[in-house]
């Protein structure tokens, strides 16, 4: 049965006893359970495996080695769900402590499967959120990198932390507004609305890319940002006519 065909009270035994069994894997250098759980079907158990892992690395300081070993050898595994599990565990592990995972998301970022690649950028997200200096940190290193769908994950993995605090991450987007590849520009437009529409946001988006040289690429950008606040009109801050005046106000500064 599904994970959320389970009744409720079914469904927290269940995760209680999953991570009970992850960490007498751990505490006894055993592998049974984490495959099982990591390579399971149901993404809601997997879910509940990787959740867990943050749980027992954030719960006893003893164990943390012994986790870490664990994640980096199941890293290596054939099974693409393996993998994808492993970097979600690293992302609940790196919202507190990002420098002892580092290596997995250089590793993931490459991995040939795109569903362990995804983690990577789910797990930038949750990272970015709650842990933002060292991730967007790494991210930097990656905005420029040869590999156009590198670039473009990257642009797209820090977008969260955008959506909250945009000055964070203008200064690595205003480093990719000549990016030729039609991809990673279509891209960057599209995080530049997605961090334009929360209270107090426009203002900051709008100070910065007025000031890039790409201004074919800014027009579009506003272009986006004005669309963005018809689509999000039920959780902008400003009505679409509203940013539409400030946007021409500031404009003509």
């Amino acid at each position: 049965m599904a994970f959320y065909d389970l009744p409720k009270q079914e469904r927290d035994t269940l995760v209680a006893s999953i991570q009970l069994a992850l960490a007498f894997d751990i505490r006894n250098n055993g592998r049974q359970n984490l495959l099982r759980y990591f390579s399971d079907g149901d993404t809601y158990i997997r879910k509940t495996a990787y959740l867990a892992i943050g749980k027992i690395y954030l719960a006893d300081d003893a164990m943390r080695p012994a986790a870490l070993a664990a994640l980096a050898e199941l890293l290596r595994h054939d099974d693409p769900k393996v993998r994808q599990t492993v970097v979600n565990a690293a992302g609940e592990i790196g919202k507190t402590d990002f420098c002892v995972v580092r290596s997995f998301f250089d590793t993931g970022l490459f991995d040939v499967h795109h569903s362990v690649r995804n983690a990577v950028i789910g797990s930038m997200k949750k990272m970015g959120k709650k842990n933002p200096g060292p991730v967007l940190d790494w991210s930097g290193q990656y905005l420029h990198h040869p590999d156009k769908e590198i670039r473009r994950e990257i642009c797209h993995g820090i977008e969260l932390r955008g959506r909250t605090h945009p000055e964070d991450i203008l200064p690595l987007l205003r480093t990719l507004q000549f990016d030729k590849t039609k991809r990673v520009r279509w891209t960057l437009v599209h995080v530049i609305g997605q961090i334009a529409y929360k209270k107090g946001c426009l203002e900051k988006v709008m100070d910065d890319i007025t000031s890039w040289e790409n201004k074919d690429l800014v027009a579009d950008a506003i272009e986006e940002i004005i669309d963005v606040h018809h689509r999000y009109r039920n959780f902008s801050y400003y009505t679409q006519d509203e940013a539409r005046e400030y946007i021409g106000n500031r404009m003509a500064r």
